[in-house]
């Protein structure tokens, strides 16, 4: 995952199908942005690994494109045992790089598992494979919803990179200087490692609204505004969406962030839109 490959560092995200037209549709948006030559796809992970059997399958499939894909890699709910078996597991298929999150107990679940936090994910993992793992941790320049204080959050970030971590990915967010101020902070920590932006494409106002709700990411007021007075007008919504990320990821890439990551929703077009405005 180095971010010296491709001028833009350009990396994309997706998540495990549930039926045959999903997994179809991904492939074709996997091999669309496979022409852009990206760093490394990212799959998810369900919480509690409510995935864990499609995610596998799912990583399968998305690096028989020949681009490095990282799974997500959780502890929650979990025992080091089972943590060793899928870390040996990836190994012998030839993965190299996971993004390592703490992860979210689904509701009913019992217990958060032998691993509590990130940073002792991390550490686990380089001391059950040393070195061959790149690592990817999460970041929130927002803060993490849960978080106690900013300043607290950014002890735990600190924590995670410490432990191991090659990289850190975001949170979307929609103020780029939130980004700024959050790397800014970081660095006066000692911590020199790249932080990638996430960039969640504009699509849809309603998912919008829910996903940021649920994550704690805030939509500034005018853009929710303007996405409420199109409406249903998805033509609208879209055509300004675009715009509206196109100029956060040029204003990032000039600040000099070390990349960009899309949160695809397994789709390509609206990724794919603001990369070309980009080049």
């Amino acid at each position: 995952m180095s971010t010296q490959e491709h001028p833009l560092g350009i990396s994309f995200e997706f998540f495990p199908p549930n039926t045959d037209v999903g997994r179809e549709k991904l492939m074709h948006t996997r091999d669309a942005l496979s022409e852009r030559k990206p760093h490394f796809f990212s799959v998810t992970y369900g919480a509690g690994g409510s995935t864990q059997a499609r995610t596998i399958n799912t990583v399968k499939q998305i690096s028989e494109s020949g681009i490095t894909t990282a799974p997500h890699f959780s502890c929650v709910g979990s025992d080091k045992g089972e943590l060793r078996e899928l870390l040996s597991m990836y190994r012998e298929r030839g993965v190299d790089s996971l993004v390592a999150l703490r992860g979210d107990l689904p509701s009913g679940m019992g217990g958060m598992g032998e691993l509590r936090y990130a940073n002792e994910l991390v550490e686990f993992i380089r001391a059950e494979t040393g070195d061959h793992f790149e690592i990817a941790v999460a970041a929130y320049p927002e803060s993490h919803p849960q978080a106690p204080s900013f300043d607290k959050d950014l002890e735990n970030f600190a924590r995670k990179m410490r432990a191991g971590a090659n990289l850190a990915i975001t949170q979307y967010f929609f103020n780029a200087d939130a980004y700024f101020n959050f790397v800014d902070r970081v660095r006066g920590l000692g911590i020199e490692a790249p932080i990638v932006p996430g960039i969640m494409p504009i699509t849809n106002y309603t998912k919008l609204a829910r996903f940021s709700d649920a994550c704690g990411a805030d939509i500034p007021r005018w853009i929710r505004k303007q996405l409420e007075a199109y409406g249903d007008d998805k033509e609208s919504i879209e055509a300004f969406g675009e715009e509206v990320i196109s100029r956060l990821c040029q204003r990032l890439l000039e600040g000099g962030a070390p990349g960009l990551h899309f949160y695809t929703l397994n789709q390509a077009a609206p990724s794919l839109r603001v990369i070309d405005n980009l080049s």
